[in-house]
């Protein structure tokens, strides 16, 4: 009797295990998704920099450090990146070019600059692309973690090779307003 009552609780959890995997590659797969569109407006923000860079240039010669940083960031091999080296690189570029649209302001000829403009339009379009798929990123990461890290699905997800994923946050420098001073 107690047999079969043990083959029966080996019987469920092997389903629950089943069951569980299954919903791991799923939420694994909806992450791997969420990154690559998120990577897809990262790259695009990536190409538009040195154009951005070369048209400030032009304007902004005494802020040459700041457009060295951006340009030093932005030659590393994007394609060559691990997800976690995107965000990072990412995180730093979005604090960087926040402060050459502050530079904008400062220098009247430059906003008024037409390259410029359609420049920054285009990055203020990509910036917003940025945005909503971080929330979906993180929306998606969210999920996934919550599975990975609740027990009994910890233990799973241990067995079965599941880690936490990193969210896509602000840096420390996003959060502090930027002050431009000539």
């Amino acid at each position: 009797m107690w047999i079969y009552v043990v083959i029966g609780i080996i019987i469920l959890i092997i389903i629950y295990a089943i069951i569980l995997y299954n919903s791991f590659i799923k939420l694994n797969n909806k992450v791997t998704e969420a990154f690559s569109t998120m990577d897809i407006y990262l790259k695009k923000r990536w190409d538009l920099i040195p154009n951005i860079v070369e048209t400030v240039k032009g304007y902004a010669k005494h802020e040459k450090d700041t457009l060295k940083e951006i340009v030093d960031l932005r030659n590393n091999a994007y394609n060559e990146m691990s997800d976690e080296e995107k965000i990072k690189t990412n995180e730093q570029l979005s604090s960087k070019i926040n402060k050459i649209m502050a530079l904008a302001e400062a220098y009247p000829d430059l906003k008024s600059n037409e390259n410029f403009k359609d420049l920054s339009n285009q990055l203020t379009k990509v910036e917003d692309d940025i945005a909503n798929s971080r929330k979906y990123y993180n929306g998606v990461v969210r999920t996934f973690n919550n599975k990975v890290e609740m027990f009994p699905n910890n233990i799973f997800a241990r067995l079965f090779g599941y880690k936490s994923k990193a969210m896509f946050e602000a840096s420390e420098n996003e959060r502090k307003n930027i002050k431009v001073e000539l």
